[in-house]
């Protein structure tokens, strides 16, 4: 009986702690960079790509973003909203849900 009081009590932790690494994983974050087109990606992460990246767009490609830190690329869950932005740097908030953004707001970054 005092085995399996333990093994429950275990089992509590084990879950107690997946619940906590789960909430952490759902906290908002902000990342930096420019909005740009799948295909042509880093290419286009700039002022000068913006009509190449959109031109893409509209022919299909998603909008991702190319990040400033340790460029790459990362998917945007909301196409309408990174349309509105490419063309300058931005900053996204949102929650990563693995290689995509799941965007609350994307806002031009200021130099």
């Amino acid at each position: 009986m005092k085995k399996l009081g333990a093994m429950a009590a275990v089992a509590a932790l084990v879950l107690a702690g997946a619940m906590i690494y789960a909430a952490d994983e759902a906290k908002p974050a902000n990342w930096t960079g420019w909005i740009t087109d799948e295909t042509c990606g880093a290419k286009n992460a700039n002022a000068e790509g913006k009509g190449c990246a959109l031109k893409c767009h509209n022919a299909g490609a998603k909008l991702v973003l190319y990040t400033d830190g340790d460029k790459k690329l990362v998917g945007l869950d909301n196409q309408e909203e990174a349309a509105k932005h490419v063309g300058h740097p931005v900053m996204v908030t949102g929650t990563l849900d693995g290689n995509t953004i799941k965007v609350s707001k994307i806002e031009e970054k200021k130099s």
